[in-house]
C-alpha cells in the first residue's frame, strides 16, 4: 500500500512539473492560454511575470515530494516519508484555496488536487498498516 501511495505521489509531482512548465515556459503560447482560459495574448503579456513565478512554487512542490520518494527509496523513511507528505499536502492545500476562491475553477482544483489527494490518503494507510 506505501508503494501505490508513493506511485501516486510521484504522479502528482509529475503533473506539478507539468503546470510549471505550461506557466513558467509556455505562459503566452496560444493551447496554454486555452488552458487557463486567458483569451487574449495581450492578457498573457501582462500575467506572464506571474505564472512564471506560480510555475516555480509548483515545480518546487513537485521536487518536494520527489526527493522525499528518493529518500524514502534509499532508506531515510521518515524524512522521505516527511517529504512527501509536506509537498502532496501544499499540493492539496493549493487545490483547495483554488476551489474556495473561484468556485468556477472547480474543474482546476480536481485536476490539480486528486492526486495528491488520494496520494496523501493510500501514504497514511501505508504508514498505518505497516
Amino acid at each position: 500500500m506505501l508503494i501505490v501511495g508513493l506511485i501516486l505521489a510521484a504522479a502528482a509531482a509529475a503533473f506539478h512539473v507539468f503546470i510549471f512548465a505550461l506557466e513558467s515556459l509556455r505562459w503566452t503560447e496560444p493551447e496554454t492560454r486555452k488552458i487557463f482560459g486567458v483569451a487574449s495574448e495581450a492578457d498573457a503579456v501582462t500575467m506572464k511575470q506571474l505564472a512564471f513565478n506560480q510555475g516555480f512554487y509548483n515545480l518546487f512542490l513537485a521536487l518536494t515530494t520527489l526527493l522525499g520518494i528518493a529518500l524514502f527509496i534509499s532508506g531515510l523513511v521518515a524524512i522521505g516519508l516527511t517529504l512527501v507528505f509536506a509537498g502532496t499536502g501544499m499540493m492539496l492545500a493549493a487545490a483547495l484555496v483554488l476551489i474556495l476562491s473561484e468556485r468556477s475553477k472547480a474543474r482546476a482544483a480536481i485536476m490539480q488536487g486528486s492526486l495528491p489527494l488520494l496520494a496523501v490518503i493510500v501514504t497514511a494507510i501505508g504508514v498505518a498498516i505497516s
